[in-house]
């Protein structure tokens, strides 16, 4: 019944995810626009990506109730650290950055497409099922061997803060009052 309410009525706070879903693009295009040569720059762009991500998770926390709870907060834990450790240590070497940002992709990955699965009956389920099963190819792909291309790790993070973006763009219309006080535009 609370999911039926929350389809009619949209949740309030949509403008949260809408906003928020608009910067990890932003993020997405700038992570592109530069030329990361240095394991140092690298490692802040990795470290600033999970720290976003951190953040992000602990507001989704506040939101809401029960195992979704833990399972944000959790998340928000895992990405502070993931984010410390490539603060902490930037002069570590492409390999030790990628398997870092391979841990995240899967965590993300899995968490994206457990949440998709089980909004499964929402409309646009399944952009969230696709951004979790290309985070998890992403993670395995993160973890082999690249040739210690640093192209390709910046490539990774791009691509990860732009199906947050869009994943958190759909989730906001889909979240968006659609009752009698929104006027057709």
């Amino acid at each position: 019944m609370e999911r039926a309410t929350l389809e009619q009525d949209g949740d309030p706070l949509w403008w949260i995810l809408l906003v928020t879903g608009s910067l990890w693009v932003i993020l997405a295009l700038i992570v592109f626009q530069f030329d990361y040569t240095t394991v140092s720059a690298l490692s802040i762009l990795l470290g600033t990506v999970c720290m976003a991500a951190a953040l992000f998770e602990a507001v989704a926390a506040a939101g809401t109730r029960g195992w979704w709870r833990a399972a944000h907060l959790g998340l928000a834990v895992a990405f502070a650290a993931i984010g410390t450790a490539a603060y902490v240590h930037p002069e570590n070497t492409f390999k030790a950055l990628a398997s870092i940002f391979a841990f995240y992709l899967l965590l993300r990955g899995i968490f994206d497409v457990a949440v998709a699965l089980f909004l499964r009956p929402v409309e646009l389920w399944w952009a969230g099922l696709v951004s979790g099963v290309v985070q998890i190819l992403l993670a395995f792909w993160a973890a082999g061997d690249f040739g210690h291309k640093a192209f390709l790790l910046v490539v990774w993070v791009g691509a990860s803060a732009l199906a947050h973006g869009v994943v958190q763009l759909v989730t906001a219309f889909r979240l968006r009052p659609q009752g009698p006080n929104v006027r057709p535009a």
